[in-house]
């Protein structure tokens, strides 16, 4: 069906770019009623109908952006044994960012905001500024104002999910402003609920000044770790090996966008980015507990960014650099009808841990029935 502009799309990634291509400046990224943003038409009569935001939409088109393949893929971690344990892997992020703040970029990359309660898109200008985005966060983050930034003028580093990146690269082609950018997406399993990530620390019953999703207190093959610092300086540890709830919701897709499962085409070596980064997880470097992050290549562009960082850099196979990352997208777990209808229902209030393991133990129990 022929679009003119957003305003009957529902359940979309989210991704926010058509809210920054509106010349009109009247769409509006909201959480709609299951905890993911979504465009919305403020004011429909005021619509110009040029059709910009249909065009920016990853959602909306079944091809990427970019159909690049696979130039060349690596092993790598920092030379700096300090980024290296600060951040999720090998800390590749972290130096590609500040390899490209030294020759005239700005990074827009993604901090966790403790007052909103979100992770959001930010302009980092300088190596202090930076630091907001070590580490990975396991929730959708807010674009709009991030992404608005990089239109104005400059050369930017912009990091994001695939979909995200996806969308990005469709706008700067719009407005002929790619070769002021370079484009680094990851791996994605699938983005949360912004209800369960709420409802998960509230259930702490303090507020949480600082997050962090992948601590490296047990070594980067136990690093699935959430870790919180309350104002009261304590600090609170969900361990994924413990069964911690937030990595049980997260990984057993109780409450994942649905889009993530319905309309995914980003999974293995599919991205619109110059870049792309992850965990090298697998049996080659099962041994190493520093971390080692996998590094793809898509473009001229992106090999050419990679020669200069601080970094080992080991050539690998795409497969070895892949290995343990999805293939397809994700299942939603049985339940996520009765997950999302709770967190709707309990909205504002706290989910007791006893119910989230009652409803782990009937997603159990149904598995084994429908095997």
């Amino acid at each position: 069906m022929q679009r003119d502009n957003i305003g009957e799309v529902d359940g979309c990634y989210g991704c926010g770019v058509c809210a920054v291509v509106c010349p009109k400046d009247i769409i509006k990224l909201e959480l709609n009623s299951k905890g993911f943003y979504t465009p919305r038409i403020q004011e429909q009569a005021n619509c110009i109908h040029c059709s910009l935001c249909v065009t920016v939409c990853a959602f909306l088109h079944e091809e990427l952006a970019a159909q690049n393949p696979v130039q060349k893929s690596f092993a790598a971690w920092s030379n700096d044994a300090v980024v290296r344990n600060n951040c999720s892997s090998g800390g590749v992020a972290f130096e590609l960012s500040r390899s490209l703040m030294h020759q005239g970029y700005k990074v827009c990359a993604v901090r966790y905001d403790c007052n909103k309660e979100r992770a959001e898109h930010y302009i980092a200008e300088d190596e202090m500024g930076l630091k907001d985005s070590i580490g990975s966060k396991y929730i959708q983050s807010y674009t709009v104002d991030g992404f608005q930034s990089t239109i104005k003028g400059g050369k930017y580093l912009v990091v994001g999910t695939p979909c995200q990146i996806d969308s990005f690269r469709r706008m700067i082609r719009c407005k002929h402003i790619e070769e002021n950018f370079i484009l680094v997406d990851f791996f994605c399993h699938a983005v949360p609920s912004l209800l369960m990530w709420k409802n998960y620390i509230s259930a702490k019953k303090k507020k949480v000044i600082f997050a962090s999703w992948r601590s490296k207190l047990n070594g980067w093959h136990d690093s699935y770790v959430v870790a919180l610092t309350t104002d009261r300086d304590e600090h609170i540890l969900g361990r994924k090996s413990e069964g911690d709830v937030f990595w049980k919701l997260f990984f057993g897709d109780y409450c994942s966008n649905p889009a993530c499962s319905e309309r995914c085409k980003y999974k293995y070596g599919c991205s619109s980015a110059d870049i792309r980064l992850g965990d090298l997880w697998g049996k080659t470097y099962a041994s190493n507990d520093l971390g080692v992050s996998a590094v793809v290549a898509f473009t001229e562009h992106g090999k050419r960014v990679l020669d200069s960082l601080n970094c080992v850099f080991e050539p690998v196979p795409f497969e070895v650099a892949a290995e343990g990352q999805m293939h397809k997208s994700i299942t939603p777990a049985i339940c996520s009808p009765v997950v999302f209808w709770l967190l709707r229902k309990m909205k504002g209030r706290t989910i007791s841990e006893g119910v989230w393991h009652l409803i782990f133990l009937i997603e159990k129990v149904f598995r084994r029935i429908l095997r």
